[in-house]
């Protein structure tokens, strides 16, 4: 069957996923931790799991896919990512024994969410922590980015597979080829994470805590190995430092090529000038809102903890320094308002990316231009461009479902029991892959108040956010199955 292939794609992804595994329990077996044969059995699972998948269905290797089964592909990448990547969480027993909780972890992780459902991360070891941070790291870039840049020869070199994954309306290439692209952006994004490491060292964190949190801020993620996020660092410095890396990893990443080669045009990006007045203006709202909220007035206190959630939040990476469930009702909203607003296009942020809002707004504007000119043709512009309309319309189709989805979701968590504020704020955070909410999912609490059946509707979520809505829904329409049913009796 043409469609073989898939799973001979997924087993390439699985035995690459034990690989991964296997370096994170490189910290378990120098530390000799209890969690070693949990690490042992979940590779060996995987690596069996992805042998059988890459041999077997070998014979299909030579095949191209078509746009449905790529955009299949990457969906149950990421899926199946998360349903392997829970074995080490439930063979600890961390959950004990309920695997829906580890998949939840799992997801959360990969689609660099950070939402969590262990209510005591400090007694975990410290291997398995950093199997956490690693696949926020993982999915930061994204899972089939990573694939494109190193195993191009396995298949893994296809346009479609690049749009379907990088973040914003546009995949924007940098260079012609695809495969150079996805290369040039790993590469970034990992001189970026080195670069936070030796950083956050010279502020004083131990080298452990510096990769566990450079692994978790470049990827916008916000899983810290300590109950109290980062304010447990207890270090101003370091928390200056990630919030500034924070800030680039919202950038869009095509900005940093530019940058390389010279072409410093770029910083006039209408996106990226947006995206910098927002964040100033934020911080300056939220401080001014919560200038009484600390004990003496301290302003500089309060500036730094307003900037540093003001920028956690608005980036989707969703660490903590103070617990903003506390703070004045304008400064909870806004940071609800910045958990759909996002970070930049083709960044490490989730949500509905700030360009978005942008060719939304200009769109109504037009509209309204139009009612009092309807004999006038009028174009979108962003910046010293012109929007094409099939751009216009996939944005306003990405708005409608994203906050349809939102809606719905609320109101079946509500049905659930959950309360209107924890029930909105909790899809709001996970399907902007944003992490803590408000009221009951806040950043001290965990997302043990969702009901069972919530916790397997959230991870859904986290997937439809972080694939951007229209990779994951167009595999469920009629016109695609129909699609897949005449290519699988073309080569039958």
């Amino acid at each position: 069957m043409r469609h073989s292939r898939l799973f001979y794609l997924i087993g390439i992804m699985l035995i690459f996923l034990a690989l991964t595994m296997f370096l994170s329990a490189l910290w378990s077996i120098v530390e000799q931790s209890p969690d070693r044969p949990a690490f042992a059995l979940a590779i060996f699972i995987t690596a069996v799991t992805g042998i059988l998948f890459f041999f077997y269905f070998s014979p299909s290797r030579g095949k191209e896919l078509s746009i449905v089964e790529n955009f299949t592909l990457v969906s149950l990448v990421w899926f199946v990512a998360g349903l392997f990547g829970a074995l080490p969480f439930h063979f600890y027993g961390v959950f004990n024994g309920n695997f829906i909780q580890a998949y939840f972890e799992a997801i959360s992780g990969f689609t660099t969410t950070g939402a969590t459902l262990i209510e005591d991360i400090e007694v975990l070891p410290r291997g398995l922590l950093l199997w956490r941070s690693f696949t926020q790291w993982l999915g930061g870039m994204g899972i089939i980015v990573l694939f494109l840049a190193i195993l191009p020869k396995f298949g893994f070199r296809s346009m479609n597979m690049f749009k379907a994954e990088i973040p914003g309306p546009v995949a924007e290439r940098v260079v012609p080829r695809v495969v150079e692209t996805a290369r040039l952006l790993w590469l970034i994004y990992l001189s970026f994470t080195i670069t936070l490491i030796l950083l956050l060292m010279i502020t004083g964190i131990s080298f452990y805590d510096s990769l566990a949190h450079a692994l978790t801020t470049m990827p916008t993620g916000g899983f810290s190995p300590y109950n109290a996020s980062i304010a447990a660092l207890s270090n101003p410095a370091a928390e200056v430092v990630i919030i500034f890396f924070m800030l680039f990893a919202g950038i869009n990443f095509a900005i940093y090529f530019r940058l390389i080669r010279g072409d410093f045009i770029i910083l006039k990006n209408p996106e990226f000038r947006f995206y910098l007045i927002m964040i100033i203006v934020g911080i300056s709202l939220v401080t001014i809102n919560n200038i009484g909220n600390n004990a003496g007035g301290d302003f500089f206190l309060t500036l730094r903890q307003s900037a540093f959630q003001v920028v956690s939040i608005t980036t989707t990476t969703g660490y903590a320094t103070v617990d903003f469930n506390g703070w004045h009702q304008f400064s909870r909203l806004f940071l609800l308002f910045c958990m759909f607003v996002g970070a930049c296009g083709g960044s490490t942020g989730g949500s509905m990316k700030q360009v978005r809002w942008m060719l939304m707004f200009k769109y109504a504007l037009r509209e309204l231009y139009g009612i009092i000119h309807p004999s006038a043709v009028s174009k979108v512009k962003l910046g010293m461009q012109f929007v094409d309309e099939s751009v216009l319309r996939i944005t306003m189709g990405f708005g409608f479902l994203y906050l349809f989805i939102t809606a719905i979701s609320t109101l079946v968590l509500a049905l659930m029991g959950l309360d209107t504020e924890t029930a909105f704020s909790a899809v709001a955070a996970t399907i902007g892959n944003v992490g803590p909410g408000l009221a009951g999912v806040g950043p001290v609490e965990t997302y043990q108040v969702i009901p069972p059946a919530g916790q397997l509707l959230l991870p859904v979520l986290m997937v439809v956010g972080r694939l951007e809505v229209f990779t994951v829904l167009v595999i469920f329409l009629p016109e695609s199955r129909r699609i897949w049913l005449r290519s699988s009796k073309e080569n039958s």
